[in-house]
């Protein structure tokens, strides 16, 4: 079983971050340029390393070359049990 979830990547934002907003879209924070590939690599990086999973886990199934992305994690592994790795499981509840 997979868990799967689109996400929407700010690039050069100058930190590493996840927000879940108002209207239940989940935004991703990150250092990289939108170049060669670097922007996907670091959001697989940044998502295995903040889930404790390893990188060949975690998909980038589509919006290859798009801000809006569509993940997959490999695992038995629920939206909620992933907000709640991430630590935004408080996020969800006040909206």
């Amino acid at each position: 079983m997979s868990l799967v979830f689109d996400l929407k990547v700010f690039p050069q934002s100058g930190r590493q971050r996840l927000v879940l907003d108002k209207s239940g879209i989940l935004k991703c924070y990150i250092l990289s340029a939108p170049e060669d590939g670097k922007a996907n690599k670091e959001i697989i990086d940044f998502l295995a390393k903040l889930l404790d999973l390893r990188k060949q886990d975690i998909e980038i199934i589509g919006g290859l070359l798009s801000r809006k992305k569509k993940m997959m994690i490999q695992g038995m592994l629920t939206y909620e049990e992933f907000l709640g790795k991430v630590g935004l499981e408080n996020q969800k509840t006040i909206f």
